[in-house]
């Protein structure tokens, strides 16, 4: 495994010295070289130097790798022939104080390494480490490497040592025979540890030795137990019958196989507590698809009415009059024309939705029911805005020829919208907007041979595009909008409106949260609100489906 792909490992040596007077640290061996050792992600062994922290300062010492429950910091690190030494500084507080107790009494006597490793590669039965960056150390309860052991311990008092011990460290192996199952010890090498510099001899370790660490013990197992595969005479349903009816003919072994069990969930329900998933389903989701067809203005920060100066002839559906240009002879008098222009004007609405919940609710519920609920007012809030589009499009818009519902239709309404909306108004027709009956209608029409239209991955006609998983399509050169908000819900009049994006704008403001505490009752209220306009600029850019 070579490249820049990294993997994180954790594995664990033991602590070869406390100190818990002034200095207050704790040192070991944290990872030996051309070992294996069992680690999170299987054997590993680690190569002479493969080991490195950029700044070894910065290292800290955790608590079972728990990053919220640090006690120290790396002081020095060194790499030797045999592994990764390294000493740390345990912290003043009451945790630091805790780690130093639980080490001297060896009963979180382990120091487990986190390292990201950055080269590597696999051999016969392990996985050969050969760049590795070390990320943090922690305080264990026990090592992965066999070679790391106690060897020294400083009391509280006067910094001294206590008598070396010997401790059995073994390698286990697991082996099964037809009645039980045995832990037996593979290998056992007798570690003497040698007295701290300055400190007392130490007692001779044969004849005051600790008393074993015994890593391997007998555990009986019945002998069904034995195997990972459960042995039953029942393989299909033929053997299922054979023993159901031995069973129910007095066969006490084949009551083994079919016998339903005598205690169960239902016997006994308080064990079988309902688990409730952080997935949250909802069919809310949308967005806004009118919305995103139309313009898109600014809505002024203050203000409840709105007006655009407008020079739009009755030709695009207004009243202005345009200056003329005439051609006239030599010496012939300039024609006089007039401009006549208008203001549109569009009423700024409040947009808005609350929701009252407990303290208790708020603060004691999963963390995740506040983003849920304000995720759902927006929901609410884009819908309703969305919806309001629809209509203030269709109540302005201008009716469409009469045509079916179907291919053909389809085909004269982009036809007639495209020629109609450029000619009263200049600008082109881009945007076609479908409810979702017309949507269902795209996606199954076939040409004569059968031949989906607009589904077909290399059509001959390039009629478009429509997805059954996407709302967002094109359609006779048109972008399609997709938007269930339509009122009319079938193939009919008003399932569907083309238009020149300049034709209609849309003015709003962001949505926006406010939170209200009920003092008296300490209930909260949640509310979204924000204000829209609309302004139907140039009507005639507007044309709605309508069905013969």
């Amino acid at each position: 495994m070579k490249g820049t792909k990294s993997v994180i490992l954790t594995f664990s040596g033991n602590i070869e010295a406390v100190d818990s007077g002034e200095r207050r640290t704790i040192s070991g061996k944290i990872a030996p070289y051309g070992e294996i050792g069992y680690t999170s992600a299987g054997k590993v062994v680690f190569a002479e130097g493969s080991i490195s922290a950029a700044e070894p300062s910065k290292v800290k010492l955790l608590m079972a790798h728990d990053n919220s429950a640090v006690v120290g910091r790396m002081q020095s690190m060194t790499s030797a022939k045999d592994g990764l030494y390294a000493s740390f500084k345990v912290s003043a507080s009451s945790r630091g104080s805790d780690a130093i107790l639980l080490a001297q009494e060896q009963l979180m006597d382990g120091l487990s390494v986190g390292v990201e490793v950055t080269a590597s590669k696999p051999e016969k039965d392990y996985l050969l480490v050969t760049a590795a960056t070390l990320r943090e150390v922690s305080l264990v309860e026990s090592a992965a490497f066999a070679s790391a052991a106690v060897q020294k311990i400083a009391a509280a008092a006067g910094d001294m040592p206590i008598e070396a011990a010997t401790t059995k460290v073994t390698t286990t192996h697991i082996v099964t025979t037809e009645t039980e199952t045995e832990t037996q010890p593979e290998s056992e090498a007798a570690v003497t540890t040698a007295p701290e510099e300055n400190a007392p001899e130490a007692v001779d370790a044969t004849e005051q030795a600790a008393p074993t660490v015994e890593a391997a013990r007998k555990i009986i197992l019945p002998s069904a137990l034995n195997s990972q595969r459960v042995r039953t005479p029942i393989v299909n349903m033929g053997s299922y019958t054979e023993h159901k009816i031995k069973a129910a003919l007095g066969n006490e072994e084949s009551k083994l196989y079919v016998t339903a069990a005598d205690d169960s969930f239902t016997t006994n329900p308080a064990f079988n507590p309902t688990q409730f998933l952080t997935e949250f389903v909802t069919n809310t989701r949308f967005g806004t698809p009118a919305i995103d067809a139309c313009s898109q203005g600014v809505l002024p920060a203050s203000g409840m009415t709105i007006s655009v100066p407008s020079l739009v002839t009755s030709s695009g559906g207004g009243t202005g009059v345009a200056p003329v240009v005439t051609q006239e002879a030599e010496a012939g008098a300039v024609q006089n024309t007039g401009m006549e222009t208008a203001y549109i004007n569009g009423t700024v609405k409040k947009y808005s939705g609350m929701n009252t919940l407990s303290v208790e609710l708020l603060e004691r519920s999963d963390p995740n029911f506040y983003s849920e609920l304000t995720a759902q007012l927006q929901n609410a809030y884009l819908k309703t805005i969305d919806s309001q589009v629809l209509t203030d499009l269709l109540a302005a818009g201008m009716n469409g020829t009469n045509t079916t519902a179907d291919l053909d239709g389809i085909i004269d309404y982009a036809a007639e919208g495209a020629q109609t909306i450029y000619t009263n108004t200049g600008y082109f027709a881009t945007n076609y907007i479908a409810n979702p009956a017309q949507w269902g209608a795209l996606i199954s029409a076939q040409d004569t041979t059968k031949r989906p239209v607009f589904t077909a991955l290399q059509p001959m006609n390039a009629a478009g595009q429509v997805s059954p998983t996407s709302i967002r399509g094109s359609v006779l050169g048109l972008d399609l909008y997709v938007d269930k908000n339509f009122t009319a819900t079938t193939f009919d009049d008003d399932s569907a409106v083309i238009l020149a994006p300049e034709a209609f704008t849309v003015y709003r403001s962001p949505q926006a949260y406010m939170s209200v505490n009920v003092v008296s009752n300490l209930q909260i209220q949640v509310a979204i609100y924000g204000f829209m306009a609309t302004i139907a600029k140039m009507p005639n850019g507007i044309l709605k489906f309508k069905k013969t």
